[in-house]
């Protein structure tokens, strides 16, 4: 017998042809981050500081006022930065604005509304810390004059916690509102920032009524108020109001803990704290 050419169909225990591989999955395509924002450069900040503490001194020919501003604003600032770090937003920057104040900036937005209420109320509440320092030296030489410090520091606070768009009060307030409804944040905002921007123009206060005046401009013009990220929960609402209330008591009682000494009794200290949001002072 002699072997032939003819094809055969293979047998169970022939090897079998290896199948095909299947191609590699390809990889999802990777978004280009942003760069980093590299903040403020020294030099500007610097400057910018000098403007702003020269305006100031120039207003109250007070060197502890100047000094309870400025460190008052950047430990202010500084609260917003670790609570924007501390919740995925950073690396934060601080900005010096001159002859109007600081500004703290994340490289991302907030996860969720909740976390804007966190970073909005953590600068007030933070700053109240920088009235410590002149509280400690008015205790250690009963000199009041470094009361104008505390008395700087906690109004400084108290002010930024005013519902008016763009201060940290519009912030932590806004998102609780446009949960009842978004036009009740609208109107009660644009309301709240116009009596502030009339009580800056009547006190005298003209840079700080004209950046309020500016920034209504630009919410009005703005399409959509809310920012991307999960809205709050109506318990979160609730936390948030509450949050806002105890850190409003905190700046206030901080200015009246400025004024009591001087004042002799708390109706006069609230007398006294009361004149200072007074129209037309």
């Amino acid at each position: 017998m002699s072997e032939t050419d003819t094809p055969r169909r293979p047998g169970p225990w022939d090897i079998q042809p290896a199948e095909p591989a299947a191609p590699a999955p390809a990889e999802p395509a990777r978004v280009a981050e942003p760069p980093l924002d590299k903040g403020q450069s020294p030099l500007w900040a610097i400057i910018s500081t000098l403007l702003l503490g020269g305006m100031l001194y120039w207003f109250t020919g007070s060197l502890v006022m100047v000094i309870a501003v400025l460190f008052g604003l950047f430990v202010h600032e500084y609260g917003h930065v670790l609570a924007m770090n501390r919740l995925g937003m950073g690396p934060a920057r601080i900005y010096i604005i001159p002859f109007l104040g600081g500004l703290a900036k994340g490289q991302r937005m907030p996860a969720s509304e909740w976390h804007g209420v966190l970073v909005s109320l953590a600068g007030p509440a933070f700053g109240l810390l920088a009235a410590i320092p002149f509280l400690a030296l008015f205790l250690w030489d009963g000199d009041r004059g470094w009361l104008q410090g505390v008395l700087a520091v906690g109004l400084l606070n108290l002010v930024n916690l005013a519902p008016a768009p763009p201060l940290d009060g519009s912030k932590a307030l806004g998102p609780v509102l446009a949960r009842i409804h978004p036009m009740v944040e609208k109107a009660a905002l644009l309301l709240i920032g116009a009596l502030v921007v009339v009580w800056g123009f009547s006190n005298g206060s003209l840079l700080f009524a004209g950046f309020l005046t500016i920034a209504l401009i630009g919410h009005l013009r703005r399409g959509a108020w809310r920012p991307e990220g999960r809205q709050l929960t109506w318990g979160e609402a609730g936390k948030s109001t509450g949050l806002f209330v105890l850190t409003a008591i905190a700046c206030a009682g901080v200015l009246l803990l400025g004024i009591m000494p001087g004042a002799g009794s708390l109706e006069n200290a609230l007398a006294g704290g009361l004149r200072f949001f007074e129209f037309g002072r």
